[in-house]
Formats: structure tokens, sequence, C-alpha cells
């Protein structure tokens, strides 16, 4: 059957451009090596497991691909902001499903740290994880945000999609919030030494 003789019901598969193809690529590579290092650390401080951040990035980045003509152009970082914290979402309930704790980070390469540095250190991002991984989400999102990612409330009220007075209340929620969690962390630690 030739395509002239095919019913009009039944439309021939259309191939995109090569140049339409080969923009959606560019495209998304300049979204990778704009907010790669951005994802992989909102995707640490939005409480993913560390054995699971590679992947996370990766599934924020496919599901980029998937949709990336539905992502405006200058909103990259807010579609990839919001994708990245449904897949951290989406892990942190997978891994209490399994019941799994979070696996201990990666050593770094640090140097001329010593042994005691290196302790010190990853003791306080054991206790910063843990003070983040019970505080609520919405109050997390807004705090990583602006305290690590230095976010401007203008910058995450846009890349949230709510209004910047939201999100100075849940900044300053989430500042209290943070600071009576490590108080209580430190009260526990001090009480465990003394005995």
């Amino acid at each position: 059957m030739t395509s002239s003789a095919l019913p009009d019901s039944e439309p021939a598969s259309v191939a995109p451009p090569a140049a339409s193809v080969k923009q959606r690529d560019a495209r998304l590579r300049r979204m990778v090596d704009a907010h790669l290092d951005f994802i992989g650390r909102v995707l640490r401080n939005a409480g993913t497991p560390a054995a699971e951040i590679d992947d996370a990035v990766q599934r924020t980045f496919i599901a980029a691909a998937q949709r990336l003509d539905d992502v405006r152009p200058g909103a990259e970082k807010s579609f990839l902001l919001q994708t990245a914290l449904h897949v951290a979402a989406h892990a942190r309930r997978s891994a209490a499903r399994r019941r799994e704790f979070p696996a201990a980070e990666p050593p770094e390469v640090v140097d001329a740290a010593t042994p005691e540095q290196l302790t010190s250190q990853k003791h306080a991002r054991q206790m910063l994880d843990q003070v983040l991984d019970q505080m609520e989400s919405d109050l997390r999102t807004v705090f990583v945000l602006y305290e690590f990612e230095e976010m401007s409330m203008v910058e995450i009220a846009g890349v949230l999609g709510i209004p910047q007075g939201t999100v100075a209340s849940r900044l300053r929620r989430a500042r209290a919030d943070f600071r009576e969690r490590v108080r209580a962390l430190e009260l526990v630690s001090t009480s465990e030494v003394r005995r």
C-alpha cells in the first residue's frame, strides 16, 4: 500500500526534523551543565538517601528530557527543582517502606584534613541530616533553598509558585523549628556524654 493510499484516519508518523532534535539535545545539555550540582545538593538536602542521590539526579533529568517541550524557556531551574523535590519525596518514602536508614555519606576527598576534623564534619552532617529529615517538607524546602542554596525569597517564590509572604512565613517557621531541633539534639548529646 502506498502512502497516497493510506486512509485519512491513519496518518503516517512524521519524524521530527533533525534540526529540532539537535536543538532539544542542546537545550537539555545546557540544563544539565547549568543545574547538575544544584539539583544534586537539593536532592541531598531534601532527604534523599545518600546511596540514591546519583539515581535521583538521573531520574530528575530524565523527567526533564521527557517533558522538555513543556518547560518554558527561562523556567528550567524551576521545573528541575519541582521535579527534584518530587523525586526526593519518592526516595524518602521508598526508604521508609524498606525500613532502611540513609547510608553513610560517601567519603569526600579533603586535602590536609585530620581524622578528628573528618570525624567532626561527618558528625555535623549526620546531625544536620537528622534535623532536616524531621522538619515538615514545606518548611525544609524553603529553609534549604534560602540557607544552603542562597536563593532570594523572590527566586524561591517564583520557583515554588507561591507568594513571597508565604516564603517569608515558612522561612521564619523553619528557622524556629530548626533551632528547636538542634537544641534538642544538643541536649541529648550532652546527656549521653555525661553518662
